[in-house]
């Protein structure tokens, strides 16, 4: 898992399938400053088309995505 980009603040929602590790992520993104950056940890396959959906529509950057282990990490900012 790439753990070399800094975050805030990391949500855990392995074993979870849509919509909660997006539900997880919105109310974690309400909690961190603009400018902050939230990692997210997903075991949920459909999460990249999720994860890009979501960032698009709230406004908030997806600056970094990948997978390791069947893991999907997602980095966002928040930007507002």
């Amino acid at each position: 898992m790439d753990s070399t980009l800094p975050y805030t603040k990391e949500v855990d929602a392995r074993g979870l399938n849509c919509p909660l590790p997006i539900l997880r992520t919105k109310k974690a993104l309400a909690t961190i400053n603009p400018g902050d950056v939230l990692r997210v940890l997903s075991t949920d396959p459909h999460s990249q088309q999720d994860f890009a959906a979501f960032a698009k529509q709230t406004g908030h950057s997806l600056i970094h995505t990948g997978n390791a282990e069947g893991v999907y990490f997602f980095y966002l900012q928040r930007n507002k």
